[in-house]
């Protein structure tokens, strides 16, 4: 049910003028910053970031002063933007930088591309990782250059970049902070080329580009920096808000590229191009004397007033987004707009502005009348959002929150037991939402609650084509690679490990049940096998909390004589899960685990690996590992490492 959807009136009076009313249909260049955040450009009235070439392009086109991201972080948002569905529906929901697409699900490129538009991606992609249903050449890009998964893009110095599934190496890079060849630099390069060879036709050019997100860092010859050239606040600010600023100024050059070369090949007038951030700022470089971090990036420098929360949450702060949209003889210059929309309503636009389909299940509704000034759009009748703990509608001039309180429980059960705790912000009198005036509109907050329970579906993501995600991990241990930057908790062989003469090899190893895992930020059931203990698999606190006891199943891959266990817990200074009270089980098929007799163990807070020996070894194959309580009390489970030892059945 879409009740977003109020266009259809509009477009049966022929109010909008549409491609075939041109020529040629029209390129498109959507350009979209990693976090730059609403208030962190100059036409906000920032005083210290300088962004000329996007504060020129606010006045030759319009502004959309009322943009809200489809969510909080980035990869949810990437797959709201490219399908057009909203957090209910989206298939990825969840910010690993690994969930996928599903291989059906269609994006703004391939729809774009039945219609013989090509169509390139450079910068981050966060929809799928190699070797998984969402990988962007299978969802209609003809060439995607860049990071697949967002770990990898934190850093601007990898090894190696990722074309169509493929590596591409950087020269003198190791991965980490330090290197000679400059990732962004090589991203725009690839995409200005895009540009120049398909200049004869229309084109989708996507730039979802990384900085100023990641690690700080930016080359000292960058001319970035001759934009702060005799700036006083340079002087006591702070190595990495130095940096920052840098990146800002970075990206505004690349947004000038752009726009130079579309002048250049005489395409200025049939190409439309959006700038935009990606979520809500984050109040990085905080301090006693900036708290709401170095540069106010949630804070209005006019006025003070500051949006509530940021990065990773629904209030306004984790939400809005700076939106810039550029046409020359189509968008009139120096105009700006209230009107509410987010990502999910791009893909409709896109499809309404090229003489593409809009697919029945998307969310979203076009804005080209109000880009293009042929006709007044009213609000649409509510805005969705959901992630992490915090569910979210917005009707008129009324947000509502729903937070999950306690255990909680996942979304489905929130909904439909009607448990949570609502807030609700009039956001036209109180923008920083600090005046909760829930109980005050019960109607108002029924209805949400009926949206909420309309537009809510369980999540069907995308699968890994390949169960070990051997090339997604390695894009992902690429971001630090062999670099001596390497943070001394992530190095290599800093950690205990399993050694016993009869371990049973961990790659012979599967894991055939679970009763949870945390797929949210990758803590998954296989780091218990993988032989890393650098790895770890949680059990599930993301969406509702899965409490004792929890399961494991391993399969060893043939029959062994086993005589013992071994426990590794998580080797990063944490101890939340970390087992006590376990059982182990052993039989030779998973029928006969139950009648099994049981190895009971307590384990202790320590890093080292802890043994539960059978008194007598056993015939078996399949292993069940059963957790009953944690070391601080806890409902969760953790292990670096789960080891059995034995010996095969000759």
């Amino acid at each position: 049910m879409h009740l977003c959807r109020s266009l259809g009136a509009l477009l049966a009076l022929g109010a909008i003028a549409t491609p075939a009313d041109a020529q040629r249909p029209p390129n498109v260049v959507y350009i979209m910053a990693d976090e730059l955040a609403y208030y962190e450009v100059g036409y906000a009235g920032h005083p210290k970031l300088r962004t000329p070439r996007i504060d020129r392009m606010a006045a030759e086109g319009i502004r959309m002063d009322r943009a809200y991201a489809g969510a909080p972080v980035c990869a949810p948002l990437r797959c709201n933007l490219m399908t057009g569905k909203h957090a209910g529906h989206a298939s990825v929901r969840a910010n690993d930088g690994g969930t996928p697409l599903r291989a059906d699900e269609a994006t703004i490129a391939s729809l774009l591309g039945e219609k013989g538009y090509a169509t390139g991606g450079f910068g981050k992609w966060g929809c799928g990782g190699r070797d998984s249903t969402g990988v962007p050449e299978d969802h209609g890009f003809d060439v995607f250059f860049g990071y697949y998964d967002q770990v990898h893009a934190h850093s601007f110095f990898p090894p190696y970049l990722i074309r169509n599934s493929e590596e591409v190496p950087l020269a003198g890079n190791v991965g980490g902070r330090r290197g000679e060849t400059y990732s962004q630099y090589e991203i725009m390069r690839e995409a200005l080329e895009f540009i120049r060879a398909h200049a004869d036709q229309p084109f989708f050019c996507y730039l979802p580009i990384t900085p100023p997100h990641g690690m700080y860092d930016i080359p000292a010859d960058d001319p970035a920096w001759q934009l702060y050239e005799g700036a006083e606040w340079m002087a006591d600010a702070p190595d990495e808000a130095k940096n920052y600023a840098a990146m800002v100024s970075l990206v505004d050059r690349n947004v000038g590229e752009v726009l130079d070369l579309l002048a250049e090949l005489g395409l200025d007038d049939d190409t439309i191009v959006f700038f935009t951030g990606d979520n809500g700022g984050q109040d990085r470089f905080r301090s006693k004397e900036h708290p709401r971090g170095y540069f106010g990036p949630n804070v209005d420098p006019q006025t003070g007033a500051a949006f509530r929360g940021g990065k990773g949450d629904l209030y306004e702060g984790g939400l809005r987004i700076p939106y810039v949209v550029r046409w020359p003889g189509r968008i009139e210059p120096g105009r700006s707009s209230r009107l509410v929309f987010s990502h999910p309503d791009v893909l409709p636009t896109l499809t309404e502005l090229c003489g593409a389909e809009t697919p029945d299940d998307a969310d979203g509704r076009s804005f080209l009348p109000t880009l293009l000034g042929t006709a007044e759009q009213e609000d649409p009748d509510f805005v969705y959002w959901e992630f992490g703990n915090q569910l979210a509608v917005r009707m008129g001039r009324f947000k509502g929150i729903l937070n999950r309180t306690g255990r909680g429980g996942d979304w489905d059960q929130v909904i439909a037991e009607g448990s949570g705790r609502w807030e609700l912000f009039d956001l036209e009198a109180d923008p920083t939402e600090s005046r909760d005036v829930a109980t005050s509109h019960p109607e108002r907050l029924a209805m949400m609650a009926a949206i909420a329970k309309g537009e809510h579906e369980p999540v069907n993501a995308g699968i890994y084509l390949d169960p070990g995600r051997v090339r997604h991990e390695k894009d992902r241990e690429a971001k630090w690679g062999t670099s001596p930057d390497r943070p001394q908790s992530q190095q290599r062989g800093r950690v205990q490990r399993i050694v016993e003469p009869d371990l049973i090899d961990p790659a012979k190893i599967e894991v055939v049940d679970v009763s949870s895992q945390n797929a949210a930020n990758q803590k998954y059931a296989r780091h218990a096998t993988d032989g890393d203990p650098r790895t770890i698999w949680h059990t599930q606190f993301t969406g509702g909390v899965a409490e004792h006891p929890h399961e494991i199943v391993l399969d060893l891959g043939s029959e062994h004589t086993v005589r013992g266990f071994r426990y590794l817990a998580r080797q990063d200074g944490g101890w939340n899960g970390a087992f006590a009270e376990t059982e182990f089980q052993a039989a030779p098929t998973r029928e006969a685990l139950d009648a099994a007799p049981k190895l009971r163990a307590r384990f202790a807070a320590v890093r080292e690996a802890q043994a539960a020996d059978l008194e007598a070894p056993v015939r078996a194959r399949f292993v069940r590992v059963r957790i009953l309580s944690e070391v601080q009390g806890g409902p969760w489970a953790s292990a670096a490492e789960i080891g059995v030892l034995g010996q095969p059945v000759r």
